[in-house]
């Protein structure tokens, strides 16, 4: 069995994880709109920006936020100006690590979602007088729901599993960032780590398959895949 402080990593993996999709849901489906639905100069250099941590290296990734929010970065000036306040070796910048990595995967599964939706429906309540807010809530957003689920969940997946940037931005810190991938690092450089090795990864293993498999459901109930 797990001991308390195996638990204390997985529920502050759980943590990280959760706040990243909720902090980032809102910015991955602004995005996935206007990959979806915008034609603007620009669209292929914003598509390619929002998927570049896909590509990039985790810890080039781990090092730009390092430099964005470090005390003489500007982020991290800045709220260190407006609230007092840094990111840097605490859960949160682990959190921001973590939604940085699942955002191209999350507007991925929602722009394909918004992409399904029949646009016929949707000219068919503009003839009835529709409005854009009554359109957008009443039609749009009830048939991409399932896949915008999808993605938050897929999402969380991915934070759950996130390593080289978290590691590279806020360090490796036991109970403030110290997620379920980075403890099995730790584990694995401690002689006589093996059986922590096998309990978190077990535990990391059983998460991510449970994300997976409701992400597909969800995207099913939609027609569609998320990948």
């Amino acid at each position: 069995m797990p001991s308390p402080e195996e638990w204390e990593i997985v529920r502050l993996s759980l943590l990280v994880g959760g706040v990243a999709v909720v902090a980032t849901l809102p910015l991955a489906f602004m995005l996935a709109w206007l990959l979806a639905r915008g034609r603007f100069p620009g669209r292929v250099l914003l598509d390619a920006i929002v998927h570049l941590p896909l590509v990039l290296p985790p810890v080039v990734s781990g090092w730009l936020l390092l430099m964005a929010f470090a005390p003489e970065g500007p982020l991290g000036a800045l709220l260190e100006r407006a609230f007092g306040v840094s990111v840097l070796f605490r859960w949160t910048g682990a959190a921001i690590a973590a939604g940085v990595m699942a955002l191209p995967l999350m507007v991925r599964a929602i722009r394909l979602s918004i992409e399904a939706v029949d646009t016929r429906l949707e000219n068919a309540a503009r003839t009835l007088g529709a409005g854009r807010i009554d359109l957008f809530f009443s039609i749009t957003l009830p048939l991409a729901l399932p896949g915008v689920l999808a993605g938050a969940v897929l999402g969380f997946a991915r934070a759950l599993g996130e390593f080289g940037a978290t590691i590279t931005f806020v360090s490796n810190i036991p109970g403030e960032t110290r997620t379920l991938p980075i403890a099995i690092y730790s584990a694995l450089q401690i002689p006589g780590g093996d059986a922590q090795v096998w309990r978190l990864a077990a535990i990391s293993v059983a998460l991510s398959l449970i994300a997976l498999i409701v992400s597909e459901v969800l995207a099913r109930r939609r027609g569609g895949h998320v990948l």
